[in-house]
């Protein structure tokens, strides 16, 4: 008796709908050149300790000293003492109503971003989304069933948005707006004026601010932080933030949100968030031992962005190679850890972005992300992170002009041959 054969499981239809390209198909492609023996230059994620950057030492005494106390679960909303001490962080900066009560210790921000919009959506809702963002943010709320509206931030406006854009965007079904700020992953930080302006349209409208500020302190030059729960108000607000940038702490997975806004207007919204926690039983214990001591120790980010610091050296590395090429323009960040060049000039005639970061770690041994996986209509565009040493990166921006000019080369070429067949055709009748 024959067996039949058998049928592939199905999986959800809109992950067809979900990209992340971050860790997706040129990263499994530069596994298997790593497994052929190839070196690769990997810029494709904001991973501090892949470039040998630790927590610092006080955060990691923080959770030795205490790893007799983590083996029970916690309250499903985190550790009392470890949200204590965010929300005295947060009034210290002028949240409003920051208490113990309202702040959501997660696996990393990733996680609480997917438990706010479970909290949030119904099917068929609306959420408003920077172009570029990080692609989490769009990929969690389809996922959780909604469905994401882009506003533009474009390069021509130093990436910054526009508020009255966002607001032609609102309709019936819009229900929050999501502010990444600093930005992953052009790196532009966000005055307080147009942080105003967005907060005025969410209050108009009663949407929910979601506000990804996990870059907080990463800063360069003379960029200044404006934080957006003090200027909200009693307009609902759920800020993100956490060990993993600026604690250089990304593996012990320690995120938090901090709910703001009028008690009665984010009531039923903290319930919601306060069940999906319980359901996930709680988040990881060890590493909140450590969130006292990182939002009440020593400042230990600031030197490594300002002039001599390693991320700032990298960053102005950056900076002075796409000044120097003649393929490459740059909107320098302001904030964060990535950079978002274009590819301008004859290298971006008929310029794929996929292709390009594809070709550039066949041929050169570096993995960039593509610009167009972080939801933006235009293809000319790659994010580098700004963790390797400023050397590193100098040898990097060469690696990426060669394949340009390679390119620019091959498009110099077809053009002239093309503009010489153009004149040799006879006149129409």
């Amino acid at each position: 008796m024959s067996t039949p054969p058998i049928k592939p499981l199905a999986t959800r239809e809109r992950l067809s709908e979900v990209r992340y390209e971050i860790r997706g198909e040129l990263a499994r492609r530069a596994r298997d050149l790593e497994a052929q023996g190839r070196k690769l230059i990997k810029l494709n994620i904001g991973n501090p300790g892949a470039f040998g950057f630790r927590a610092p030492e006080h955060l990691q005494h923080a959770i030795t000293g205490d790893i007799d106390h983590t083996d029970p679960y916690t309250h499903q909303q985190g550790l009392p003492a470890a949200r204590e001490a965010v929300a005295a962080a947060y009034l210290r900066r002028g949240t409003p109503n920051a208490h113990p009560d309202r702040v959501f210790m997660g696996n990393g921000v990733s996680e609480l971003i997917d438990l706010s919009l479970r909290a949030l959506l119904n099917p068929g809702d609306e959420v408003l989304v920077p172009s570029p963002d990080y692609p989490l943010w769009s990929a969690a709320t389809i996922l959780n069933d909604g469905r994401p509206v882009y506003y533009r931030c474009d390069p021509e406006n130093d990436f910054l948005p526009d508020p009255v854009e966002i607001e032609t965007l609102v309709s019936s079904r819009t229900r929050a707006i999501v502010l990444i700020n600093p930005n992953n992953p052009t790196g532009a930080t966000y005055p307080r004026e147009l942080l105003e302006r967005i907060v005025a349209v969410a209050a108009k409208h009663k949407l929910l601010l979601l506000v990804d500020e996990i870059y907080d302190q990463v800063l360069y030059d003379e960029a200044k932080f404006q934080a957006v729960a003090p200027l909200a108000g009693d307009v609902p607000c759920l800020t993100f933030s956490g060990l993993s940038k600026v604690h250089r702490a990304c593996g012990w997975r320690v995120g938090w949100a901090v709910l703001s806004g009028d008690g009665e207007a984010v009531g039923n919204f903290h319930h919601a968030m306060d069940l999906l926690g319980a359901l996930r039983l709680c988040a990881n214990v060890p590493g909140q031992y450590a969130v006292e001591a990182a939002v009440s120790g020593p400042d230990t980010i600031s030197a490594l962005c300002a002039p001599g610091g390693r991320l700032y050296e990298t960053r102005r590395a950056v900076i002075e190679a796409c000044a120097a090429s003649e393929h490459l323009e740059l909107v320098a960040p302001a904030g964060a850890l990535y950079a978002f060049p274009a590819v301008v000039g004859a290298a971006a005639k008929g310029f794929d972005d996929h292709d390009f970061a594809l070709e550039l770690m066949e041929t050169e041994g570096v993995l960039v992300v593509p610009g167009s996986s972080f939801n933006v209509p235009y293809r000319n565009h790659f994010r580098v992170t700004l963790l390797p040493e400023a050397e590193t990166m100098r040898e990097v921006f060469a690696r990426i002009d060669r394949v340009l000019t390679r390119r620019a080369e091959a498009v110099n070429k077809v053009v002239p041959i093309t503009a010489s067949k153009a004149k040799s055709r006879p006149a129409a009748a």
